[in-house]
């Protein structure tokens, strides 16, 4: 298949928020997924002008149900602002989908304080705040809902110069686990994907092309996943479809433990 499916009203009346919204990988392919399946969408992301591009393009097709908001997953501030407006805007929230996350290739001898403490801000501690603050509105509203987290193989298996990402991703799924069992008792559900590769314009820039094609080698199909493959899984866990799946992390990849 080369193309997504056809919506099936999954997600009909929800109103599901996704961080790093906009460009053209795996958060734009999701906030796309979810439309498709009849929910109202919050479009987040910290890069204002690719946010306003992707709120215009979705609008034309989907007009109302879409709303943005910039969002910086490293400020609290930004974050609680999203939540609230995002309830403020649709009078509630159903779904939280965290995908924000920052990458980058370096030994950890030649690591400084900087670039790991940067990407455990965004990928791991960003997913907390995102998380922490849509399960307080979701709470307030009587419980209910989801959150679901985009981890990575790499929270599972080993790659060079990636000790801050993998570590950062590892801990997307230990959060997961221990959040779905703190919020369980509120019916809410709490589940993370773990990607591997997934092809976008950009990755070529912090990922060199020898490296993508062995990548691909490992997968069992021989390719990169299109970002609307992994969508489609997320859309499934924001779904009644999984009313009973809690603090999973579901492998988008034949790499898994």
């Amino acid at each position: 298949m080369t193309a997504p499916p056809d919506g099936h009203a999954l997600l009909d009346g929800k109103v599901v928020v996704v961080t790093a919204a906009a460009g053209t990988g795996i958060g734009a392919a999701i906030a796309e997924r979810c439309l498709a399946e009849g929910a109202r969408v919050v479009l987040s992301d910290s890069h204002g002008r690719r946010l306003a591009q992707a709120h215009e393009r979705l609008t034309r097709t989907y007009g109302k149900k879409v709303w943005s908001l910039p969002c910086d997953v490293t400020d609290d501030r930004d974050v609680r602002t999203l939540v609230s407006g995002a309830a403020g805007e649709f009078g509630r929230i159903d779904v939280m989908i965290n995908n924000a996350g920052l990458g980058g290739e370096r030994a950890v001898s030649e690591m400084t304080d900087d670039e790991w403490t940067r990407v455990l801000d965004v990928t791991l501690t960003g997913t907390f705040r995102c998380t922490r603050a849509a399960l307080r509105q979701l709470i307030a509203q009587g419980g209910g809902g989801a959150v679901i987290n985009n981890a990575s193989v790499l929270g599972w298996r080993a790659q060079a110069g990636q000790a801050h990402y993998a570590a950062a991703k590892a801990g997307v799924m230990a959060f997961t686990r221990c959040a779905a069992l703190d919020v369980a008792a509120h019916g809410i559900r709490v589940n993370a994907v773990a990607p591997s590769l997934a092809t976008h314009p950009y990755l070529s820039k912090v990922i060199s092309e020898s490296d993508l094609a062995e990548l691909a080698r490992r997968e069992a199909f021989g390719r990169a996943a299109q970002p609307w493959e992994v969508a489609t899984v997320v859309a499934f866990l924001a779904s009644d479809y999984a009313s009973y799946l809690t603090g999973e992390v579901i492998s988008v990849s034949s790499q898994h433990p």
